[in-house]
C-alpha cells in the first residue's frame, strides 16, 4: 500500500524506512514534508493512507481531500488524536488509527529529568561553567527523597514516573477516576485533586486532555497549591492555563515549572525557527522566568520509542490492508 507520509523529518524517514524494511517491504513510502492541512492534502492523490503527526491538521476539510484522491486509513503515528474531525473522517468512511502506547518509560524519564534539572539548576550551571563562573549562589536544590509528588493520571506514563520517584524515597501521591493497584504497591496513596495540590512539593501531569480539564491547572487551582511547588507538564499542553502560570511565577505561588508540552505550540514545535521572531507573546514571556525550563515535545523522542511507534504504524497499515481494519484504531463515540 502506499503511504503518505506528512511532517516527514529525518528521523520519520529513518524509522519508518526500518520498521517497513524489517516487516516485509510491503509498503511504498513517499515522505512528504509539509504540515498535513487542507493547502497541502492534495500531495496524498492517489495514495490509499496517509500517515500523520500531531501536528497535522486533520478536519473536515482536509479529510474531504484526502477522500476525493482515495484516502481511505489515516495512519496516526501518535497517541493523541484530538487534531482529527473523527465524525467527519466517519462520514467519509475514512479510518483513524493510532499508536496507543510506545515507551511509557520514554516520557517518564524525560519528567524526572525535568524536575532534577529544575531542582538542581542544571540548565543554570551550565552556563555558569562555561563562563568560568563557579560560585555556587542561587544553585541550592532540595533532596527528593522523602519529598511529596502528587502525579495527575496513573496510567502507563503516570505509573512508569512513579516507580522511579520511589526509587528516590519520595512520598507519592494521585488522582486518577480508575486506581491503579501497581501504583499502591509502591506505596503510593490516592486522593483527591484539592487535597494532591495542597500536599504536594511537586506536581506531574500524565492525564490525557479532555473537555473537562481543559486548563486543569488556573488560578483558581495555582491558589490551592502549596507555595513554591514545582510544577511539571509532559502531558498535553491544554492542561495548563499559560497565563495563569505566569501570574503564579511572578507571584511565587509556583516556584519552578517544567514543560514539555505548551498549549499553543500547534505551528511552533517541531520545526527550526531560530531565526525568525516567536510571536506568541505569551510564550516569550514564559521564556524569560530563570526558574522555567521548556522543551519542544521530545519527552517521547528515544530510539526504543521510535522504533516502536514505527512499528506499531507500519503494523497498523498491513492489517488494515488484510482485513480493512488496523490493529488500533481509534473508535468515534
Amino acid at each position: 500500500m502506499k503511504i503518505a507520509v506528512f511532517s516527514a523529518r529525518s528521523y520519520d524517514r529513518t524509522f519508518l524506512s526500518q520498521a517497513n524494511e524489517r516487516l516485509g517491504n510491503q509498503h511504498e513510502l513517499a515522505f512528504l514534508e509539509p504540515r498535513l492541512e487542507a493547502k497541502s492534502a492534495t500531495l496524498a492523490a492517489g495514495a490509499p493512507c496517509v500517515c500523520a503527526f500531531v501536528d497535522d491538521h486533520l478536519d473536515a476539510e482536509t479529510l474531504a481531500i484526502l477522500h476525493d484522491g482515495g484516502t481511505r486509513l489515516v495512519a496516526l503515528r501518535s497517541a493523541g488524536y484530538n487534531n482529527v474531525d473523527l465524525a467527519a473522517a466517519r462520514a467519509l468512511g475514512i479510518v483513524v488509527a493510532r499508536v496507543p502506547a510506545y515507551s511509557p518509560e520514554a516520557v517518564a524519564e524525560h519528567t524526572v529529568t525535568l524536575m532534577l534539572s529544575l531542582n538542581r539548576k542544571i540548565y543554570r550551571a551550565r552556563d555558569r561553567v562555561r563562563e568560568g563562573n563557579f560560585a555556587l549562589d542561587g544553585l541550592i536544590g532540595f533532596n527528593m527523597q522523602g519529598r511529596t509528588v502528587g502525579i495527575i493520571g496513573t496510567g502507563l506514563i503516570g505509573l512508569a514516573t512513579a516507580r522511579i520517584l520511589a526509587g528516590f524515597g519520595c512520598r507519592l501521591l494521585a488522582s486518577d477516576p480508575v486506581r491503579q493497584p501497581a501504583f499502591e504497591a509502591l506505596g503510593g496513596s490516592y486522593v483527591e485533586v484539592p487535597e494532591l495540590l495542597r500536599e504536594s512539593d511537586i506536581v506531574t501531569l500524565h492525564c490525557p486532555l479532555t473537555a473537562s480539564n481543559h486548563h486543569l491547572i488556573d488560578h483558581a487551582t495555582i491558589a490551592g497549591m502549596k507555595r513554591g511547588v514545582m510544577l511539571i507538564n509532559t502531558s498535553r499542553g491544554g492542561l495548563i492555563d499559560t497565563r495563569a502560570v505566569i501570574d503564579g511565577l511572578k507571584s511565587g505561588a509556583i516556584g519552578t515549572l517544567g514543560l514539555d508540552v505548551y498549549e499553543e505550540e500547534d505551528g511552533m514545535f517541531f520545526s527550526d525557527r531560530s531565526n525568525s521572531m516567536i510571536q506568541d507573546d505569551v510564550f516569550a514571556r514564559l521564556l524569560t522566568f530563570p526558574n522555567v525550563l521548556v522543551t519542544g515535545h521530545q519527552a517521547f523522542f528515544t530510539v526504543e520509542a521510535m522504533t516502536s511507534i514505527a512499528e506499531t504504524t507500519i503494523r497498523n497499515v498491513s492489517t488494515f490492508e488484510a482485513t480493512g481494519r488496523p490493529d488500533h484504531e481509534v473508535q468515534v463515540d
